[in-house]
């Protein structure tokens, strides 16, 4: 059961980077949506699968940058691809900071309910500051986006975008596998366990936190500027605590604390919305929710725990002792 997870990353991303040549337009532009918010979904798993913090405000830094690079391309006519996805991620960077500000750096250490409660409020009050300012199209959000473009050429939406969006998943994928494997990750991972122990060695855990916070920022804020340029649209719903709520979701159905299991649970929960709304439209959100709930009780790991073993999902750290390597030669050898 263990490094079952390279393995896992490996078949994926040869299955997705094979997907456009069998996929049919409609699906290459549903598995797009998904790396985008798969995005999203990474960005909160880093918060809460390793750094133990309940974040509820993803969907703000999300739809802020979302907002930010609509207006750049509306008010502005800036599209390149080279500013509009720095732009995102500063955006989410400095919402991300402010709002940590509030909720994280304090004098005292904050509560888990306090640090749920100060970003769900966060992301509801601009929701409802959005839906009532003309200025940014109030209920209707900004329609009608134009296309990325990188140089002269459009970035339209099929093949073109799934592979940025591929991308961009895969870098920031790979950045945050590094950074969580690392020392830094190590800290994260002795603050989830048992915080005050780490104090007591001399870390200054609310700085870990708040830097993994604004870090969640930047992901999340990527993931929003790609979002409304793919969809050709932003609007206050991807701002407000549903869309939280919903990658919060995505991360416990596929398997917190492990990176991959967020971007497997975003496809599987959208793929089964999309099925059951097709069988049940009024009632399908009720089988939807009885099936995250098994998961929950029954596989508190997520769907990933089937899968990896909890030694290996845990992690190790450093390199391993010249006693460890060699029992683990010969247990391999027998």
């Amino acid at each position: 059961m263990r490094r079952m997870i390279p393995l896992i990353e490996v078949v994926l991303l040869v299955v997705a980077l094979a997907l456009p040549l069998v996929l049919d337009e409609f699906w290459t532009l549903f598995t797009t949506r998904v790396f985008i918010l798969g995005l999203l979904a990474l960005s909160f798993d880093l918060v809460w699968g390793y750094a133990g913090i309940m974040s509820f405000g993803q969907a703000l830094f999300f739809g802020m940058a979302g907002y930010s690079t609509a207006l750049l391309a509306t008010k502005l006519e800036i599209t390149s691809v080279f500013l509009i996805l720095p732009a995102a991620a500063g955006v989410g960077l400095i919402v991300s900071f402010l709002l940590a500000v509030l909720v994280i750096l304090g004098k005292r250490q904050p509560s888990m309910v306090f640090i749920a409660l100060g970003t769900l409020t966060g992301s509801y009050v601009v929701e409802r500051l959005a839906r009532g300012w003309s200025y940014v199209g109030g209920q209707n959000g900004i329609p009608s986006l134009p296309r990325l473009t990188a140089g002269s050429f459009e970035i339209m939406e099929g093949p073109h975008f799934y592979y940025l969006a591929l991308a961009l998943l895969s870098v920031a994928y790979l950045a945050l596998r590094l950074l969580t494997r690392s020392q830094f990750g190590l800290v994260l991972a002795g603050i989830r366990q048992r915080e005050d122990r780490i104090e007591f060695f001399g870390y200054k855990t609310q700085n870990y936190k708040g830097i993994t916070f604004c870090l969640s920022g930047i992901v999340a804020g990527v993931a929003g500027g790609l979002y409304g340029f793919h969809e050709g649209y932003i609007g206050p719903g991807q701002l407000g605590p549903v869309l939280s709520t919903q990658v919060v979701l995505y991360t416990l159905f596929g398997g917190a604390g492990t990176l991959i299991g967020s971007v497997i649970g975003t496809g599987l929960i959208d793929l089964f919305s999309y099925h059951l709304s097709r069988f049940w439209d009024t009632g399908w959100p009720i089988i939807l929710g009885l099936l995250l709930l098994g998961v929950v009780m029954f596989k508190p790991t997520g769907l990933i725990g089937l899968l990896v073993s909890d030694r290996e999902r845990v992690g190790t750290f450093g390199r391993p002792s010249r006693r460890a390597s060699s029992r683990e030669a010969r247990h391999e050898s027998a």
